[in-house]
């Protein structure tokens, strides 16, 4: 129960940081919504890591792959903050949401994981999905939705990749490292596009930061106490909590073709998370 628990609440929390986000948009670059994600989350996670965990304050062993984790996170990150400053949280979420189909297509050739027939099949029913809410050939198909679209895929590899350095380094260490990375990546590029904020939009900018950290840190906490296999059914409830802002704070409700999309798109998540399940108990 405590893992569902944990599990639940970073799902509240990480949409309330896509709220901040997409309010800020408005009026700052979303490189600089960017920073401030990264930035303000090292800030807050750095000391907790000091104080109650300092003795996962080491080296990793595999410095290059955790540059390359960060660095995909990142680039999905902008992508992911430019698509909701155009469409809405729902509509871009559902189609960041086919990362877990990225996962299952592509473990055969990175993590040397069978994939059978029936979950290469969901993996098919999902991207059908993702097609149902871009509708191509039907509705002018824009930026922001391929952005969101290819937030889903990066992301994908961002948990390939997480996969690989759960062996070797601790969660929160990798979590410190992945901030570390974006923070200084995209500080390089803050001279150009920066616009000095007011006192309320710098209160928002941490505030996503600090989202973002706790959020990030229930999550570690869950998979403490459960796989990430039987947790994986629970994200979805992150499109809930995303529809309620959407729908509060920016008059945004998805439309029919947006709710089937998600609905193949969850289907198809859940069911490769329960063949994943299986597949782990015939192995033992």
């Amino acid at each position: 129960m405590k893992a569902i628990t944990f599990n639940l609440l970073a799902w509240i929390m990480l949409p309330i940081m896509d709220g901040f986000a997409k309010y800020l948009s408005a009026e700052l670059p979303v490189l600089q919504i960017t920073w401030a994600r990264y930035f303000f989350t090292v800030a807050f996670t750095l000391p907790i890591m000091f104080f109650f965990f300092r003795e996962n304050l080491v080296w990793t062993d595999k410095p290059k792959l955790q540059f390359i984790r960060g660095l995909i996170l990142l680039t999905a990150n902008i992508c992911f903050f430019y698509a909701i400053s155009v469409i809405s949280l729902a509509k871009a979420l559902t189609l960041a949401f086919v990362a877990p189909l990225i996962v299952t297509a592509f473990s055969p050739f990175f993590l040397r994981e069978r994939v059978g027939f029936r979950r290469w099949s969901a993996v098919i029913i999902g991207f059908i999905g993702s097609l149902v809410v871009i509708r191509p050939g039907f509705v002018e198909i824009n930026l922001a939705s391929i952005a969101a679209l290819g937030t889903g895929i990066m992301y994908g590899f961002y948990l390939i990749i997480t996969r690989k350095l759960s062996t070797s380094d601790n969660p929160l260490l990798t979590l410190l490292l992945t901030g570390v990375v974006g923070a200084v990546i995209i500080s390089c590029v803050m001279p150009f596009v920066w616009i000095k904020p007011t006192i309320n939009q710098w209160s928002m900018m941490a505030a996503i930061g600090v989202f973002a950290c706790v959020g990030h840190l229930f999550l570690i906490l869950s998979l403490k106490y459960a796989d990430a296999s039987k947790l994986a059914p629970f994200s979805y409830f992150e499109i809930i909590t995303n529809i309620i802002i959407g729908y509060y704070f920016f008059s945004d409700f998805p439309d029919n073709w947006t709710f089937l999309g998600l609905f193949i798109i969850v289907i198809s998540g859940i069911y490769i998370s329960r063949r994943e399940n299986l597949v782990k108990k015939v192995k033992k």
